[in-house]
């Protein structure tokens, strides 16, 4: 009876090992090579960036991203030019054509998960990097561009950073360092860097977004100084080098007479002036379908009690918006 068990008992434990698919051996090999893959396309990312900002990468800047040590680093870089993913000239490391479109289509992955992680999701924007940074290498390139059209194909991320086109187009960022801005005048904040996270926090801390218009007050070796128009926001320099900022598009100029619709009183009339810069994706595709046009007539009707969401008449139909969604559409009161 004991040889019995012991048999049965064997035959178990070497299925849990050995067997195809589900056994631990099947299941290590598998983990062994998802992190291998990750490992390669998070070097091809940094490789990717550092091209992009015009640095040269090297063995030891890639350890420094990937926290390797540097043997495993050169064991790292043998295998990704065995694979014909990256060349070594001299000390620097340079994409291969086969290797830039791989590192441009994690790069898509990554922001394109951001979009939706903040636009249908509603993750908070300091969390959403973190959680795409371990999405971002889970996707086909066919199940890429389903999100990416279910999205309505937007073209940048929620920190402002143009997403990569199917096709591998990528183009350039706009706007410098907010601590590089010399001219008078108002500004538009065109992308906010999410690293390090704590200058991240501290910049959504102070109340700063994408798309948002703002001036310098004062700047000194401590601080500078903001203003929005309303209200005031004080930036560390080494914080505000996190905020780039661009000269205010022709579009900026018709909010000069306009309020964001959440602002419209109980059964005011407006005209939609423009929808915001922020507004992407299906989110922008949305607002469209529901005729929130440039030119249309809109008010608030139905108020709610609890204040949100808010429901509006436009085009003979009624419709509810967030509070959220509605600081997004610029109307003209009539």
């Amino acid at each position: 009876m004991n040889s019995i068990l012991w048999i049965i008992t064997t035959i178990v434990l070497i299925s849990a090992v050995f067997l195809p698919r589900v056994g631990l051996l099947a299941v290590y090999k598998t983990y062994r090579t998802t992190q291998e893959r990750e490992q390669v396309e998070d070097a091809l990312k940094h490789l990717l960036d550092r091209e992009q900002h015009g640095r040269q990468a090297s063995p030891e800047s890639l350890a420094g991203t990937l926290n390797l040590q540097r043997g495993r680093v050169t064991r790292l870089i043998e295998d990704m030019e065995t694979q014909g993913l990256l060349e070594s000239r001299g000390a620097n490391l340079h994409l291969t054509t086969q290797g830039e479109r791989w590192a441009l289509h994690v790069v898509r992955a990554h922001r394109l998960w951001e979009r939706y992680l903040t636009d249908e999701a509603r993750m908070p924007l300091e969390k959403v990097h973190g959680e795409s940074e371990r999405r971002e290498h889970s996707l086909t390139e066919a199940q890429l561009n389903d999100l990416d059209a279910a999205l309505g194909h937007p073209t940048r991320d929620p920190h402002g950073d143009p997403i990569p086109t199917r096709e591998g187009t990528l183009l350039k960022a706009d706007g410098m360092p907010l601590t590089a801005w010399q001219a008078e005048g108002p500004m538009r904040i065109v992308h906010l860097e999410d690293e390090p996270a704590l200058a991240f926090e501290q910049i959504l801390a102070a109340g700063l977004r994408l798309g948002q218009t703002i001036r310098i007050l004062d700047r000194n070796p401590q601080r500078i100084l903001l203003t929005d128009g309303e209200a005031e926001y004080r930036l560390a320099p080494a914080v505000a080098a996190n905020v780039s900022v661009a000269a205010l598009p022709e579009s900026e100029a018709a909010k000069a007479s306009a309020i964001p619709l959440a602002e419209l009183t109980y059964d005011q009339h407006a005209e939609i002036v423009i929808l915001d810069e922020a507004v992407q994706g299906f989110t922008r595709r949305r607002f469209l379908d529901l005729g929130l046009t440039p030119g249309t007539m809109i008010y608030p009707e139905l108020q709610n009690f609890f204040g949100d969401p808010r429901a509006y008449r436009v085009r003979g139909t009624l419709i509810a918006l967030r509070k959220d969604q509605a600081a997004q559409i610029w109307v003209r009161p009539v």
